[in-house]
């Protein structure tokens, strides 16, 4: 079984992730590829997709989106996991009490889950480096804003928070619901 797992990332972390997700998947057995996500991906060649972004202000990456949107049609027909990071820190409830995990749920999930049907959606604790490289103008503009903020900036907790032990664990539960559908069904 070919498995495609996809990723968009801003700074790293959830291409970290998704490494790590290929890796579990090949030690069980599976054909992996990992892939940035871009339009020249040959979905057609894959049984099986897993699909992850980086998320802000509760939304994937842009060419995340697109996509799945672009191949939603063949994703619907063939096995679909999802994964998002972008919550940073160890609070597992934020200010308002709401689980940090629920509350930075990508909007897209709602969407894909009527077009693909995944078997599963999970988000991840990410990673935040103040000093990294801006990407993009709004990563600019933050990083101007911060340097005119301390307060701001040393309220914001840096640091790799992602939690290896569940994304295994993930990964594994992927890797042994694959090998299940993919076992030949007796007949008789």
């Amino acid at each position: 079984m070919k498995v495609l797992v996809a990723y968009a990332t801003r700074h790293g972390s959830t291409h970290g992730i998704a490494e790590r997700v290929a890796q579990t998947l090949e030690r069980n057995g599976l054909e992996v590829a990992l892939e940035r996500v871009t339009e020249d991906v040959p979905v057609i060649d894959y049984d099986a997709f897993v699909i992850g972004s980086a998320a802000y202000a509760t939304h994937w990456l842009d060419e995340a989106t697109r996509f799945v949107r672009r191949n939603a049609g063949l994703l619907a027909t063939r096995p679909v996991w999802l994964f998002s990071s972008g919550p940073i820190g160890t609070d597992t409830l934020d200010k308002n009490g709401r689980d940090v995990i629920e509350a930075s749920r990508p909007k897209e999930f709602a969407e894909f889950a009527g077009k693909l049907r995944p078997r599963d959606e999970h988000v991840f604790f990410g990673a935040y480096n103040p000093d990294a490289e801006p990407v993009g103008l709004a990563d600019r503009f933050m990083q101007v804003f911060m340097r005119f903020m301390p307060s701001v900036r040393d309220s914001i907790p840096s640091g790799d928070f992602r939690d290896w032990p569940t994304i295994d664990a993930w990964a594994e539960g992927i890797a042994a619901e694959l090998e299940h559908s993919s076992a030949p069904v007796a007949i008789g």
